[in-house]
């Protein structure tokens, strides 16, 4: 069920449009995406490397840069501890490109889904007090490894958290108390007392700026953040971060840097994927690429994308390439049979009732907890937790909607689980499966849910007759990218069209052509990506309809039409 609702944000558009010699249109889609003021509207058009922020503003860079520099002159053996997925993957390679750039004798480790879990642990502690490590760096994990991080002190290392996780508290008499890890250094912009003034970044932006401030000091010459760009993008976009303020800085110069990359590993994974260098977008990251380089994580090895990332040998790139994507071609076949079963278990026990969906399926692959949740999530507009057993009791991910704080809520059943972690909108757990049940009584007693929060609102930017579409406005639109989470792609809608000339096309039927006529006879080629024989059927009868559409020019054989892409329709 859909809410179509108009944007009505005001401002004088007709200023913004003369002051940046943009049109009108595009002055309100930048309005809808709630940049207001000129400062905020040039950056946000026009914004460089040069509107990115201090990395000493953020706190503890300085006690880390200082710690890292001396443990480099003092030949100390450091270990990075990253993470499976992609984040944690560019994070990892981040900080260890950057330190064997200044001579560190650095290694790095990354820890098996399955057999250890996510972050840190006393495992891999263990492990680096057996080879000889004396300072241990995170990334993209360790804000809540209190005890781990703890139990590493005792054994004399060092220890510097990067991390962009959301910190663990408690309230105590109405106020929050941060619960931080006794680290050496913890750099995370989501510390209350944090100056760096923008949170959002993911765990290889965290990396990047520590080590763009331990190059200033050590290596100034070199202009870390320039290589290092392409990793921070992607992780951004993997990620699945808003694409505001600096990251969308981040994303848009870390394109550009990659449509040159240099790297082999990525140049044959985007071959392999029949793309090239120059046409890659924040879509292709986040819908071919990333879940390539995720599915080592998911079901092998984040080893397997971190040597493609460090592959010196075109061969060797090749083969690990191929690899990564017959990976991911299996996990797309098991993450469909997964959602199928969700889908079933959801319908057979009326979990509908629910506000919050928490499904157990024993045999489903742990790391396809998350995805299978994110579809289910879309399909029944509810927060939804995917569990599965795993080799201690029960895993699973969860993935949220808008009106609902997924991290703040597991803090509140924190009694049910055993471990946990996450964000607003995503998080991980574990539990025994004895309290599977009480768990999931308990996030819908407390989660304060009502019936209009499980309508998926859909907001229109601008409703903009078809007839008003031209190709000068189509290409000034390209301004607004890169598209993703927090600056979608601008959506118009118009009333009262005709379909005409329907036609299914596409191997698996999944494409409609169509005519789209007003009721002055102007027509436009509209597109429909879906179950093309569905969208004909329930056509049938119908004389006008609605739609929800982005304009675009085809290109063919040297000629340009304007087509629309029919996002939704009533």
């Amino acid at each position: 069920m859909e809410k179509w609702v108009v944007a009505a944000k005001r401002a004088d558009f007709a200023r913004i449009a003369s002051t940046f010699g943009i049109d009108p249109v595009t002055a309100r889609l930048i309005r809808n995406r709630d940049i207001v003021g000129d400062e905020a509207i040039r950056q946000y058009l026009y914004g460089t490397r040069e509107d990115l922020r201090d990395p000493l503003a953020m706190k503890d860079v300085k006690p880390a840069v200082e710690i890292l520099g001396k443990k480099i002159e003092e030949g100390r053996h450091i270990r990075i501890i990253g993470d499976y997925d992609i984040d944690g993957v560019m994070s990892t390679y981040i900080l260890y490109q950057s330190l064997l750039g200044l001579g560190a004798r650095a290694d790095y480790t990354i820890p098996h889904r399955i057999l250890d879990g996510y972050g840190i642990n006393e495992h891999l502690i263990e492990a680096a007090r057996e080879d000889g490590v004396d300072t241990i760096v995170t990334c993209d994990n360790g804000i809540a490894a209190a005890d781990q991080i703890r139990r590493a002190k005792e054994m004399g290392m060092t220890v510097i958290v990067t991390d962009h996780h959301e910190v663990p508290f408690v309230e105590e008499n109405g106020v929050r108390r941060e619960i931080l890890p006794p680290a050496d250094a913890v750099v995370n912009p989501k510390q209350a007392d944090c100056g760096y003034g923008f949170s959002g970044i993911c765990g290889a932006v965290v990396a990047m700026k520590v080590m763009e401030a331990l190059y200033r000091a050590r290596k100034p010459q070199v202009d870390l953040v320039d290589r290092m760009l392409p990793y921070a993008a992607m992780a951004t976009v993997g990620d699945v971060m808003d694409l505001v303020g600096e990251n969308r800085i981040i994303v848009k110069e870390g394109l550009k840097r990659l449509h040159k990359t240099e790297n082999l590993g990525l140049q044959e994974l985007i071959r392999i994927n029949g793309l090239s260098t120059e046409q890659i977008t924040s879509y292709h990251i986040g819908f071919v690429l990333g879940p390539c380089l995720n599915a080592g994580g998911r079901l092998d090895t984040a080893r397997r994308a971190l040597a493609l990332l460090c592959a010196e040998d075109r061969q060797e790139a090749a083969r690990l390439a191929g690899d990564l994507k017959n990976l991911n071609d299996s996990r797309k076949d098991m993450t469909a049979r997964g959602v199928e079963d969700a889908v079933r278990q959801v319908e057979e026990q009326n979990m509908t009732r629910d506000g919050v969906l928490v499904i157990f399926l024993p045999d489903c692959h742990e790391s396809l907890a998350g995805i299978i949740a994110g579809r289910i999530r879309e399909k029944y507009h509810r927060p939804t937790f995917v569990l599965t057993r795993g080799e201690e009791g029960v895993k699973g991910s969860g993935r949220s909607t808008e009106a609902y704080s997924m991290y703040e809520k597991l803090c509140e059943c924190r009694e049910y689980l055993t471990k946990f972690g996450g964000h607003p909108m995503a998080a991980g757990l574990s539990l025994p499966e004895e309290n599977v049940e009480p768990f999931r009584r308990a996030l819908n007693d407390r989660c304060g849910l009502t019936e209009k929060d499980f309508v998926e609102k859909i907001t229109i930017d601008v409703p903009m007759p078809l007839a008003y579409i031209r190709k000068d406005l189509v290409r000034e639109l390209k301004i607004l990218e890169p598209f993703g989470k927090g600056n979608e792609k601008p959506l118009f809608a118009q009333k009262g069209l005709h379909p005409r000339a329907l036609r299914v096309l596409g191997k698996n039927r999944n494409v409609v052509r169509m005519q789209l006529t007003d009721d002055a006879g102007f027509a436009m080629t509209g597109i429909y990506f879906g179950d093309g024989d569905e969208f004909v059927e329930k056509l049938q009868g119908r004389d006008t309809i609605s739609v929800l559409y982005y304009p675009e020019i085809d290109e063919y054989q040297g000629r340009e039409n304007l087509q629309v892409i029919v996002k939704s329709w009533c």
